[in-house]
């Protein structure tokens, strides 16, 4: 965030709050005051990390904050963002969304000592990689493509530098990045953001998103961003950004996430009508999706779970029974909606089956006749490693199952997915590929045998096996 005049660690602040759903490990900011940077990071959610008093201590008119979602590396502090190093012409601040795949090989190119690096995340090599590159005399927007090049994967950056805002894609565009414009009370300024939801809390307006294969600039003062093309786009964006990850009032393709999971609800009914009295979505991402499937299919649509919207993440273990409950901490049926009826209950993803089993459970014992489950989305088969922490494949229920063998394990009356066709097609983006290895196995970067082993690949080996 670019912003003279303006309370910009305020702004970045209220900017991470609306994206806190993209990561509850560790929050942190770095803010530019002239040449120096002031910084706080530390474990937890965006408001745990941060209260009035520090915000008014980070003065500046540049902010780079990041919320992490462990995908390379441990859940840890030295692993929070943003990155900050030092060159000779001044300090960067980078804040990194997706994963390399390529890390190992990086760090080896690089050169860079064990005592060098503070964290064990690909995000600090993709930062030594821009410091290397300002070292060798380049300058800031020539350097930060340079350390690009090196780098394989997905990788949205947003990096602050002593000469303005810079925004960067890889060139597939794997992951989500837009940016935005401030105009209040005549003081201009600039925002890059994962998702437009980052911008309207602010009041920013969407401009456009930044292309894959771009790198934009924003300096102070300017009316509008450089923007140059570091690498050939080639488009693969993440499909399952627009079916789970992303929240639902973000915009892609200049409509919200919200019409297109509708869309995808009404392509099942389709696909895979059923016989029941009600239609039910699991909270909060099946919901839309299950909207969509009552219209299509004219069964009634009803809450059937309530969530629990205050928990998050718990150091506190739950007794026994509790245990055995299950879902309950986070949802609870209604017995006198669900009580003798034929449920029709939809959900975005299966990934393990272990929480749809227990929300199966939980329906039954609450009263339902029947249930029916009806998936927004193909059978996951495959890891990601591009940025979403699914689990190995050994672990994938669908990859490692029939159809058959998964009713059974879940303990419903019928099961059917969405077929890839339908979740394509309900993009209404004819002709645009997008990344569904999850679903297919294709990658558009094929990762390394090191990649498929662990994310705690750039971890000490005695702290990878104590984790």
């Amino acid at each position: 965030m670019l912003a003279a005049r303006q309370e910009v660690a305020n702004l970045a602040y209220f900017g991470l709050y609306a994206l806190q759903h993209r990561g509850q490990e560790s929050a942190g900011m770095a803010v530019f005051d002239a040449d120096r940077v002031r910084l706080h990071k530390d474990m937890g959610l965006v408001a745990n990390v941060f209260d009035k008093e520090l915000l008014l201590r980070l003065h500046g008119s540049l902010a780079i904050g990041h919320n992490r979602y462990s995908t390379m590396g441990s859940s840890s502090i030295c692993n929070a963002q943003p990155v900050v190093l030092q060159t000779s012409r001044g300090p960067f601040a980078l804040a990194h969304n997706g994963n390399l795949v390529n890390p190992r090989q990086l760090r080896e190119g690089l050169q860079v000592a064990d005592s060098a690096m503070v964290s064990t995340s690909d995000s600090e090599l993709i930062a030594f990689a821009l410091q290397q590159a300002v070292e060798q005399g380049h300058d800031w927007p020539e350097a930060i493509a340079m350390a690009a090049r090196l780098c394989q994967g997905a990788f949205s950056l947003c990096i602050g530098t002593p000469v303005g805002l810079f925004g960067l894609r890889d060139q597939h565009g794997l992951r989500p990045l837009v940016f935005g414009q401030i105009t209040d009370a005549g003081h201009g300024g600039w925002v890059i953001s994962s998702e437009t939801c980052g911008l309207d809390i602010i009041g920013a307006s969407h401009i456009a998103d930044v292309q894959p294969g771009e790198l934009l600039w924003f300096r102070p003062g300017a009316r509008a961003p450089e923007q140059r093309q570091w690498i050939t786009a080639d488009p693969h964006l993440c499909i399952f950004e627009m079916i789970y990850f992303s929240r639902p009032d973000s915009i892609f393709f200049g409509e919200s996430l919200y019409s297109y999971r509708r869309r995808l609800g009404e392509r099942l009914a389709q696909e895979s009508p059923v016989e029941a009295d009600l239609v039910i979505g699991v909270p909060d991402s099946g919901i839309p999706a299950a909207i969509g499937y009552a219209t299509a299919s004219r069964i009634p649509f009803s809450e059937g779970l309530v969530k629990n919207r205050y928990v998050g993440r718990t150091f506190i273990q739950p007794s026994q029974a509790m245990r055995e409950a299950g879902i309950r901490v986070k949802l609870n049926p209604l017995p006198d909606v669900l009580s003798g009826q034929r449920i029709a209950v939809i959900d975005d993803s299966i990934v393990r089956g272990s929480t749809s089993r227990k929300l199966i459970r939980a329906l039954r014992d609450a009263g339902a006749r029947e249930v029916h489950m009806r998936i927004s989305s193909p059978p996951v088969t495959h890891p990601c490693f591009y940025g979403i922490d699914t689990d190995s494949q050994d672990q994938l229920i669908a990859a490692n199952c029939t159809l058959e063998q998964i009713i059974e394990h879940l303990g419903v009356d019928s099961l059917a997915y969405l077929s890839k066709e339908g979740m394509i097609e309900s993009a209404r983006q004819s002709g645009r590929p997008f990344c569904s290895a999850c679903f297919d196995g294709q990658y558009p970067v094929p990762p390394d045998a090191d990649m498929r082993s662990s994310k705690l690949m750039l971890e000490p080996a005695g702290l990878a096996a104590q984790l």
